[in-house]
């Protein structure tokens, strides 16, 4: 088959990053020649499994899809079949949504700091070395983390993979006593995340100016999880909806994870975009924790994306607080509705990036066709571009070993996955 009829099919499933890439570089008198980066994660067919199942089953089958950001592709699926089937949920559901989301970038965020990328920035191989000498930097992250897990499980049913959301809200209201039990030790854990920002602000990081476009979704009122228009740091201000002609995937022979462009270029979406193009919404107070260090936003330091997303956790903290100082019972946790043929999109801001859906639903409300469209693959192409950059800026006469670990640094950055972000790297340096 020619290679130009490869480029334009679109194969109709989505691919998960995990397991292990490789990076093929070709060096030729000092400068890269060549560099591929591939991901081998065989296609899981989800949106062909979506094909026939009714409206209320995709929220559950679609949190399958990641063990770290369930609750996004759940939002994004029940925000979809809301938008097709014209339903309105109650604020008290708008509300609990938003506090789930919270318990997933909390847990997601201090994991990626404390476990994987803290390591890079302090000369260790791994958080297990890392706290024998800072143990209570880990106990920190891991204190996060499960903080963020309670929460989902308290308002999800369970943490990996919650069961309680529906199209219309939630099939159960979490007691009022466990939700005031998770107040008081989010409060407990609010000085710490504060101080977590200032910590990660004052680690010696790479200077690694470069330019990209920033994505994200962006909400008049607040900052945003689950709700808004897609926005960029150049101009782009459009619907969820108009999402496809504008934003365009395509295969590369060398991966199995689709790559994305806006507008023919890469782009970047995640917390550092998010920070950069709203960094605006975020409180005064959590901004002003990075006074005195060299962490400023908006940011063209891709090594400034642990900053972002230690400012997510503190806001994450503050948010959580907020919404459950009004917590009661509701009279119905979900409104009923009815399904009809129609087609919904939905964009929410999973941990690491912009998630989108689109559905096409038959009249009983089973589907019809589905595509999802998650963070990782919009940031491949970016990732490519970053770590040609990165890798000319680190110095090419490095050995390989020294190449392979800012390597693994750069794609942590973007933490693509656990396992990838973790130990994905197979190097092939070729020198001329």
């Amino acid at each position: 088959m020619p290679e130009s009829r490869k480029l334009s099919i679109r194969v109709p499933i989505l691919t998960r990053v995990e397991g292990e890439g490789a990076l093929e570089l070709d060096i030729d008198n000092g400068a890269i020649t060549h560099l591929k980066f591939s991901i081998f994660e065989p296609p899981r067919l989800f949106e062909k499994l979506l094909e026939g199942r009714d409206c209320q089953e995709v929220p559950d089958i679609t949190a399958r899809i990641c063990g770290i950001c369930p609750v996004a592709y759940q939002m994004s699926a029940v925000h979809a079949a809301e938008m097709a089937f014209g339903v309105t949920i109650s604020p008290w559901a708008r509300d609990l949504r938003r506090l789930l989301y919270c318990g997933e970038w909390l847990q997601s965020h201090a994991l990626h700091i404390h476990l994987l990328a803290a390591p890079d920035f302090l000369g260790f191989d791994s958080a297990l070395a890392m706290a024998k000498i800072f143990p209570h930097v880990v106990k920190r992250g891991l204190t996060l983390q499960g903080l963020g897990n309670r929460l989902m499980r308290v308002i999800g049913g369970r943490s990996v993979h919650p069961v309680n959301t529906c199209v219309g809200g939630f099939y159960a209201a979490p007691p009022v006593a466990e939700m005031q039990a998770l107040r008081v030790e989010l409060a407990a854990a609010q000085e710490e995340a504060y101080e977590l920002v200032r910590w990660v602000a004052r680690l010696p990081m790479p200077a690694d100016e470069q330019d990209f476009v920033s994505v994200a979704l962006q909400h008049p009122d607040e900052y945003p999880f689950n709700e808004g228009r897609i926005v960029s740091d150049a101009g782009l201000a459009i619907d969820s909806a108009d999402y496809a002609q504008h934003f365009e995937e395509f295969q590369v022979p060398h991966s199995t994870a689709l790559h994305a462009h806006l507008h023919g270029k890469a782009y970047l979406v995640g917390p550092l975009a998010r920070v950069n193009v709203l960094h605006e919404q975020l409180p005064a107070h959590l901004l002003a924790l990075l006074a005195g260090s060299g962490v400023q936003f908006p940011s063209r330091n891709m090594f400034h994306s642990m900053a972002a997303r230690a400012l997510e956790i503190a806001y994450c903290i503050d948010e959580a607080l907020r919404l459950l100082d009004s917590y009661t019972l509701p009279d119905q946790p979900y409104v009923a509705f009815t399904p009809r043929e129609s087609t919904g999109f939905g964009c929410t801001e999973a941990p690491r990036g912009m998630l989108w859906h689109r559905y096409d639903f038959h009249a009983d409300g089973t589907v019809k066709t589905a595509r999802i469209v998650p963070p990782t693959s919009q940031n491949q192409a970016r990732m490519e571009q970053d770590l040609h950059q990165s890798l000319h800026a680190f110095g090419l006469d490095n050995d390989d070993a020294a190449l392979r670990l800012r390597a693994e640094q750069v794609i942590r950055n973007y933490d693509p996955c656990i396992s990838c972000a973790t130990h994905f790297l197979r190097l092939k340096v070729t020198r001329t």
